[in-house]
C-alpha cells in the first residue's frame, strides 16, 4: 500500500482548485492587460498548465478560473483551455481583489460546501490576497505571474543568474504576502499540491 492509499479519504484527495487566467494558466508574464487587444501569444497556455487540467480531471477536483480582464478579453485568452473548466461568473469590478468575494462566489458555483481542501493558484499578488483573505491554501506562480512580468521570448532570452535573481525576488515577494507555497510554474503543481495534503493530514490549516 503506499502512503497516498493510507491518508484519510478527507485528505486525500482536494475539495476544489481556482486558477487565476492571465499570468497562470495563460499569458505569461500577465501581460495582456497592458494592451489594447491580446495578441496570439498570449493565450499560449503557461507551462505544465494543460497538463495540471488534466491531472485534476483525473482526479475529478472541480476548478474554475478567475480574472479582472474584461470578459471579451479573457474570452479570447482562454481559447486554448479544455472547455470543462468554466470562468467565475463575478465581475471583479462589483467588489474588487482582495476582497474574498470572488473567491467564494467561484466555489459556490462550483458547489463546494467547505473551504477545507480549496486552493487558490495564482502568479497576481492580489488575487492571492483575496485566496487568503477567503480562508483558502494559497500558491504563488514565481516566474510566469505579473512579479516577473516578462514575455516567454524575454524570459528564455536572459541568462541563467539573472531568471534566479528575478525568480528569487519574486518568490521573497509571495511568501511575504503569505501565501502557503510558492512554486516556478504550473508544471510543479502536482508536486505542491500532494504536499499541501500532506499539511492538511498533519493538522494545518490554511
Amino acid at each position: 500500500m503506499t502512503h497516498a492509499e493510507t491518508l484519510p479519504l478527507a485528505a486525500s484527495r482536494l475539495t476544489a482548485v481556482l486558477f487565476g487566467l492571465s499570468g497562470c494558466l495563460v499569458d505569461f508574464g500577465a501581460r495582456a492587460g497592458q494592451q489594447a487587444s491580446p495578441l496570439p501569444e498570449h493565450a499560449e497556455a503557461t507551462p505544465g498548465a494543460l497538463d495540471s487540467l488534466r491531472s485534476l480531471q483525473r482526479q475529478q477536483v472541480p476548478c474554475a478560473w478567475l480574472d479582472e480582464l474584461p470578459a471579451a478579453l479573457t474570452q479570447s485568452l482562454s481559447a486554448t483551455l479544455p472547455t470543462w473548466i468554466k470562468p467565475a461568473q463575478y465581475s471583479a469590478t462589483t467588489i474588487p481583489w482582495p476582497a474574498p468575494n470572488a473567491c467564494w462566489q467561484a466555489l459556490m458555483a462550483l458547489n463546494v460546501e467547505s473551504l477545507d481542501g480549496c486552493v487558490l493558484v495564482s502568479g497576481d499578488p492580489r488575487l492571492l490576497q483575496s485566496g487568503l483573505n477567503a480562508g483558502l491554501w494559497t500558491i504563488g506562480l514565481a516566474s510566469c505571474g505579473s512579479l516577473c512580468g516578462l514575455a516567454p521570448v524575454e524570459w528564455q532570452a536572459l541568462g541563467q543568474k539573472e531568471r534566479e535573481l528575478l525568480r528569487g525576488k519574486a518568490t521573497m515577494q509571495l511568501f511575504a504576502l503569505g501565501v502557503h507555497s510558492v512554486i516556478d510554474h504550473l508544471g510543479e503543481l502536482d508536486t505542491c499540491l500532494a504536499d499541501i495534503n500532506l499539511r492538511r493530514l498533519k493538522g494545518e490549516k490554511p
